[in-house]
């Protein structure tokens, strides 16, 4: 667990440089052996990332669920997860850093693509992904007269080939999200500590406290206060096992003035206390 009081937010890990491209592309070599082959625990605001693995393994902790990405694996992380990687020293693959813009802008665009794309999986790289896959670093390298336009087009390509890649190994993924439920999760991320209540995120958005809550229902099965608490509560989780910020303190950023109704909350939501949810972590 860090010592520090934040989660390190990167554009790309280690760097404070604004973006420098339309995507970014990277093999392991260039920046896992100057870490040592391990990746600290941090997370990317405005970036989604895809890791391809050709030769050894990646282990890699993702919003606290554990993951081994193996030859001929991929690995997809939406923004804003809480990431760290263990790589087997010397192995090889291909990175590729993509803008939410990105993600957000493919077209056309369905609920069922975007909600796949918004949730962390692994999938087996196929043919046609590693020929697109190359295709897009090539691209990236080039310096042709469309090559930004090119590039979000090919792009977009590799994201629809991972998301039917999920579909296809994952039949039984989650629900399908509405559209209005991406727009309730970005204003759930910068209001998490005003304390809003349903009501408040459905101003919000234009639409009634009610029509919120069948929104979320369909999609997670849970009224509108539920679903924003799940966020509060996955958002503690990240804080408590890569911060050691006070519990207290952990509930105030999230919106909770009372430290015990915070605690009775979290038990309630993962089933143990924050202290004991933070020792998986501290050992």
């Amino acid at each position: 667990m860090t010592t520090q009081n934040t989660i390190p937010a990167f554009g790309l890990y280690g760097e404070s440089d604004q973006f420098p491209d339309v995507i970014h592309y990277e093999d392991f070599s260039v920046r896992a052996p100057i870490h040592d082959w391990r990746i600290l625990p941090h997370r990317h605001g405005q970036m989604s990332q895809l890791f391809m693995v050709e030769d050894g393994w990646i282990d890699a902790t993702v919003d606290g669920e554990k993951y081994q990405i193996s030859k001929n694996e991929f690995l997809y992380i939406p923004n804003n997860c809480v990431h760290e990687f263990m790589f087997r020293p010397n192995s090889q693959g291909k990175i590729f850093s993509l803008p939410v813009t990105i993600v957000q802008t493919i077209s056309p665009a369905t609920d069922q693509l975007l909600t796949t794309l918004s949730e962390p999986f692994v999938g087996t790289i196929s043919h046609s992904l590693d020929r697109m896959a190359r295709l897009l670093r090539d691209t990236i390298d080039s310096a042709t007269s469309f090559r930004g336009q090119q590039v979000v087009g090919l792009a977009h390509s590799v994201l629809a080939n991972l998301a039917e890649t999920s579909l296809t190994e994952s039949p039984a993924a989650q629900k399908t999200k509405h559209a209005r439920l991406f727009a309730l999760d970005a204003l759930i991320v910068e209001h998490l500590s005003d304390n809003w209540s349903a009501s408040d995120f459905a101003e919000a958005l234009s639409i009634s406290t009610g029509h919120l809550s069948r929104l979320c229902r369909a999609a997670k099965g849970v009224g509108a206060a539920a679903y924003i608490e799940q966020h509060q509560m996955q958002e503690a989780c990240r804080l408590l096992a890569f911060t050691q910020l006070p519990v207290s303190e952990i509930g105030y950023r999230l919106g909770f003035m009372d430290p015990s109704y915070f605690s009775k909350r979290f038990r309630a939501a993962r089933g143990q206390t924050p202290t004991d949810y933070r020792a998986r972590f501290t050992n």
